[in-house]
């Protein structure tokens, strides 16, 4: 089952994506283990094979936008924001 991401799984996202390099690192690597340290739980099937971030400074210039992209998806869509 896959988690619909709320405001606050939203935020908690970016707020990684934007300042900790190792939880980059870790959803790049284990998509679906990393997300579930923000509390969302992935379908394997839905990770992409090829994964790709926006950078940090893009989801701090970006943030507000970025979550409203990303509440009330199911989190994979972080990998083709920007």
């Amino acid at each position: 089952m896959t988690t619909t991401l709320t405001q606050e799984h939203a935020s908690s996202l970016l707020d990684k994506l934007a300042n900790d390099d190792g939880f980059r690192e870790h959803l790049l690597g284990d998509p679906v283990a990393a997300m579930a340290t923000v509390g969302v739980k992935v379908d394997p099937a839905s990770v992409p094979a090829v994964r790709k971030l926006p950078s940090k400074a893009e989801v701090s210039a970006n943030a507000d936008t970025l979550q409203g992209k990303l509440q009330g998806n199911s989190g994979m869509g972080i990998f083709v924001l920007i």
